[in-house]
């Protein structure tokens, strides 16, 4: 038997069918979690060791760390693998960014289908509005998912982003846009 330990997802399945009992589990490091305060709000998150494939383990460590009594925002990786899935396992509302490109619809596509399956309400925020096509908007008119907000495809916005910045912070016109998302998103998630 070839074993890769790369690949372990931790189910221990491959312990319980080895027939001569040859295969033990071991624990071994693969992430940290950190934690912190940030203009009053609590901040969690896991880091992934170098070199290490599996994100769910620390992901789920994480969520373990949530106040169920609190408002919490829980940010993923994009895409529709497996550490998204489990990021999004449980939630009351779903959150799904993308941008009018074909890639983005593809993506979207993916997660809708997910959070179909897992029951979790979602909407949408189109980022870099004006590049690309009207694909996306046409397809959450099609699925009834709401979009709510729309941010465009602006050099300012990518400048302030390159250097780390919060765009609303700079352009205060978008922390009103924000806070009415929060407030949307609080409306349709489930409870």
């Amino acid at each position: 038997m070839l074993v890769f330990p790369g690949l372990c997802h931790s189910c221990g399945g491959c312990a319980i069918v080895c027939p001569e009992g040859a295969i033990a589990e071991e624990r071994h490091r693969v992430g940290t979690l950190k934690s912190g305060t940030v203009g009053g709000v609590d901040l969690v998150y896991g880091e992934l060791e170098l070199g290490e494939p599996m994100a769910v383990p620390v992901i789920r460590e994480v969520k373990k760390r949530i106040r169920k009594t609190m408002d919490v925002i829980i940010d993923s990786p994009p895409g529709a693998s497996c550490p998204v899935v489990e990021t999004t396992r449980g939630s009351d509302f779903c959150l799904l960014v993308t941008e009018p490109t074909p890639f983005g619809l593809h993506d979207l596509k993916l997660m809708v289908e997910v959070l179909a399956g897992m029951e979790i309400p979602l909407g949408v925020v189109v980022n870099r509005v004006g590049i690309g096509d009207s694909r996306v908007h046409d397809f959450c008119r099609e699925k009834g998912i709401p979009i709510l907000l729309e941010i465009p495809y602006l050099r300012r916005i990518a400048e302030l982003h390159s250097k780390g910045a919060p765009f609303s912070e700079e352009m205060p016109e978008w922390k009103g846009r924000f806070l009415q998302l929060f407030e949307d998103a609080r409306r349709l998630a489930k409870k």
